[in-house]
C-alpha cells in the first residue's frame, strides 16, 4: 500500500465516526423532488457547524453520492456534512441550479434544531461545476430572485466558501486561448445558460459569481491546478482578485502541476488546509 492509499484507508475509517441520514427530500420542484444526504458526527457536542458539499459534473452529471468531505474525514474533524443533488441541465437550465442550492441551505437552516446543526455557521464546498455553484451561493446572498420554493423565511446565506476550480466568469472564460470551446454551442456552459454566451449575455453574467461580489460576502478559499485544461486557472485568479478588490477575505492556492481534480486536491495537506479555513470561520465564537 503506497502512502496515498494508506492515507485514504485511514481517512476512510473516519467515516465510521458519523451516522448518515440518506435521501432526505429538501424541496419539491416541477421536475420532481430533490434529495440530500446528511452525515452527523458521533460524540460531537451540538450544535455542530455544517459543510454543504455541491458535486461537479459539468452541471449535466454527477451526484450527491460522491462526497469528498466524507472520504477526507471531515466528520471526525467536528463537522456535519450535507451532500446535495440539484437539477441538472438535462432537466432545467439556469437559474434552476442555484435556486436548488439555496433551497437546500434554507431547508437545512429550518431543520437545524432537529439535527443539532449550528444554523449560524454553514459553509459550502464544491468542485468544478460544484465549485461554481458554491462560489455563486457565496456571492449571491443578497440576490433575492434566486430564492424560490419553500422555507423563504430562512436565509440562504453561507458563512464560508471553499471553491475547487470552479468557473467564475462565463463572459470571459471562452475568450482565453485554448478554452474557446466554452463559448461554443454544445458546451456544458451553453447547456447551462440555454444558449451560447453570445446568445445569452445577460444570463451568462447572472450565472457568473464574479459579477455578484459585494463587500458583505463570506470568506473564500479558492484552489486550482495550474495545469487545468478544463477550467482555466485564470478563472480562480480573476475571482480572487475581485473578492480582494471588494474587501472580502480570500485565500488562493494554486497547485503546481495539478489538473482538473486528482489526488492533489484530496491529499492530507489539502485536507488540513481546508480544515484550517473552515475552522477559522465556522468554529469562531463557539463554546
Amino acid at each position: 500500500m503506497n502512502a496515498f492509499s494508506r492515507i485514504l484507508f485511514i481517512l476512510g475509517l473516519f467515516v465510521l465516526s458519523a451516522h448518515a441520514q440518506k435521501n432526505i427530500i429538501y424541496t419539491e420542484t416541477e421536475h420532481g423532488p430533490l434529495h440530500l444526504d446528511l452525515y452527523l458526527p458521533d460524540n460531537a457536542p451540538a450544535p455542530v457547524p455544517l459543510i454543504i458539499w455541491i458535486h461537479g459534473g459539468g452541471w449535466r452529471g454527477g451526484s450527491k453520492e460522491n462526497c469528498p468531505p466524507i472520504r477526507m474525514g471531515f466528520t471526525a474533524r467536528g463537522y456535519a456534512i450535507a451532500s446535495i443533488n440539484y437539477r441538472l441541465t438535462g432537466v432545467a437550465s439556469f437559474p434552476a441550479q442555484i435556486e436548488d442550492c439555496k433551497s437546500a441551505v434554507r431547508w437545512l437552516r429550518a431543520h437545524a434544531g432537529e439535527y443539532g446543526l449550528d444554523a449560524d455557521h454553514f459553509g459550502v464546498w464544491g468542485s468544478s461545476a460544484g465549485g461554481h455553484l458554491a462560489a455563486l451561493l457565496g456571492t449571491s446572498g443578497g440576490v433575492t430572485e434566486f430564492d424560490r420554493g419553500e422555507n423563504l423565511d430562512q436565509s440562504s446565506r453561507v458563512q464560508a466558501v471553499c471553491d475547487y476550480f470552479g468557473p467564475s466568469d462565463f463572459t470571459e472564460m471562452g475568450k482565453i486561448p485554448g478554452y474557446e470551446m466554452h463559448a461554443r454551442a454544445g458546451s456544458p456552459e451553453s447547456a447551462l445558460l440555454g444558449g451560447t454566451v453570445a446568445e445569452k449575455p445577460e444570463t451568462a453574467r447572472a450565472a457568473s459569481p464574479v459579477h455578484h461580489i459585494t463587500a458583505d460576502d463570506p470568506p473564500f478559499l479558492i484552489v486550482h491546478g495550474d495545469n487545468d485544461r478544463t477550467v482555466p486557472v485564470d478563472q480562480s485568479i480573476r475571482m480572487d482578485a475581485a473578492l480582494r478588490a471588494a474587501g472580502v477575505q480570500t485565500e488562493r492556492i494554486i497547485l503546481e502541476g495539478a489538473g482538473h481534480g486528482g489526488p492533489a486536491f484530496s491529499s492530507q495537506n489539502m485536507a488540513d488546509q481546508v480544515t484550517a479555513f473552515f475552522d477559522r470561520y465556522l468554529k469562531i465564537d463557539r463554546p
